[in-house]
């Protein structure tokens, strides 16, 4: 087995090791647009845009995945985002 084999055997099992999870928000007829804006930029340091963008399509399509990452990092936020009283959920 050559070096190059090896060492993308370890690259392929590592990224297996390091699953990524997302942050789904969903649409609700509460909470007003933005609020949802301003929750993304604290929360989830979305840009304006990005916040804005995500906004309408949970408002459209009913949900968004608003961040992936390490399950333990995306909990707090995830967390963050529920007390706001928004609905989101880690898949």
């Amino acid at each position: 087995m050559s070096t190059q084999t090896e060492i993308l055997e370890e690259i392929d099992v590592l990224e297996q090791e390091v699953r990524n999870h997302e942050i789904v928000l969903f649409d609700d007829d509460v909470n007003t647009f933005d609020f949802v804006i301003d929750s993304l930029i604290d929360v989830c340091d979305h840009s304006l845009e990005q916040a804005e963008q995500c906004t309408m399509l949970v408002h459209y399509k009913g949900q968004c995945t608003v961040k992936t990452g390490e399950y333990d990092r995306l909990k707090s936020q995830c967390s963050k985002l529920l007390s706001l009283g928004l609905s989101a959920e880690i898949v």
